[in-house]
């Protein structure tokens, strides 16, 4: 089979497409999947790039989906034919975090999904939606269970709320999605014109280039009638925080789910103060929320915006796309 494998200590030119012997029959509790598809997340891109360093020849990608090929002894929970997605955090099964690294997770600190065949745990597995593809159901694990817990698990989100996502990446845009689906009113910020019209287009009620208008958090509060956002998604981290806090309501809720612009930076803290507001740091989620996000958006008829298709061949030139934020929604890899 085919599969990829990265060189310590990593870079997209030291990612390679190998040969590789396939994996036997599943042992008890285990099933043997024929991976189909496996989507594009930034610390996917951290870990092939070299910027978070991995053992030599990990196997990258931690989000994977196909079909059932055989099941082991014990296993009823799904059928050979079955389509199933990969979880991102495999030993976090239900209730509060498990994990405060990546050691656990596939891609990173476990051998990924970056190939055509995995015999693993059945409980390291989830149902995808019924009717989705196997690309589709690809999306889910870390981009769709993020903006999901952020949202609804940790947010507790309700109709008639105000939600604002920043980007146009995959977490931002399902959280687009999401939040209108469940009846938010939804303000989303690029710095293209095109990408802008793109997430009105997928459900975002008021756009806003933060390039053009960098105190964008006051422009929120303005759109809000000065009441500001019950929800903020905040992918940037220390560059935008203090916007996000000037844009989230008194006793709201900030979702840090991403670190795009630095690990560490300065804190408001009088301004996280003086709004009361609930901030939030978080990673992807457990099997029980990802379990219920695929009933969400069998529900909801939600899909997911894919932007781009690469065959496991083509894997570095998709990472080169994600590193040039050329995309909009996910990339995925067909295998």
């Amino acid at each position: 089979m085919k599969q990829l494998s990265i060189d310590a200590p990593g870079g997209l030119d030291r990612l390679r497409l190998v040969d590789a012997a396939e994996p036997g029959a599943p042992g008890p509790g285990e099933i043997r999947v024929r991976v189909q598809a496996s989507s594009l997340n930034y610390h996917d891109y951290l870990v092939v790039s070299g910027g978070s360093r991995t053992a030599d020849g990990r196997i990258p990608m931690a989000d994977g989906a196909g079909v059932v090929e055989s099941v082991g002894e014990g296993v009823e929970e799904f059928a050979a034919g079955d389509i199933v997605v990969s979880c991102f955090f495999p030993l976090w099964q239900d209730g509060p975090p498990v994990d405060a690294d990546f050691s656990r997770v596939p891609g990173d600190g476990l051998d990924g999904y970056g190939r055509e065949v995995v015999v693993r745990p059945a409980t390291w597995f989830t149902r995808a939606p019924a009717g989705w593809s196997a690309a589709e159901a690809a999306t889910i694990p870390t981009a769709g269970v993020t903006a999901w817990r952020a949202l609804v698990v940790d947010g507790g989100l309700r109709a008639g709320e105000v939600v604002l996502a920043l980007g146009t990446g995959g977490v931002s845009v399902y959280a687009v999605q999401l939040a209108k689906a469940m009846g938010a009113t939804v303000v989303a910020t690029s710095s293209s014109a095109e990408k802008l019209e793109r997430v009105r287009e997928v459900g975002a009620d008021h756009v806003l280039n933060y390039r053009e208008d960098p105190q964008w958090g006051r422009t929120v509060q303005e759109l809000t009638g000065g009441r500001g956002a019950d929800h903020v998604v905040e992918v940037g981290g220390p560059g935008t925080l203090s916007q996000s806090l000037r844009a989230v309501r008194i006793g709201g809720h900030i979702s840090l789910v991403g670190v795009l612009t630095g690990r560490g930076g300065e804190v408001p803290t009088a301004l996280l103060m003086a709004k009361q507001a609930r901030l939030q740091g978080l990673i992807v989620g457990s099997r029980r929320d990802q379990a219920d996000f695929v009933r969400a958006l069998e529900s909801t008829g939600i899909r997911p915006v894919i932007d781009r298709r690469h065959g496991l061949a083509d894997a570095a030139e998709a990472f080169r796309t994600m590193e040039e934020a050329r995309h909009f929604g996910k990339i995925v890899l067909e295998h």
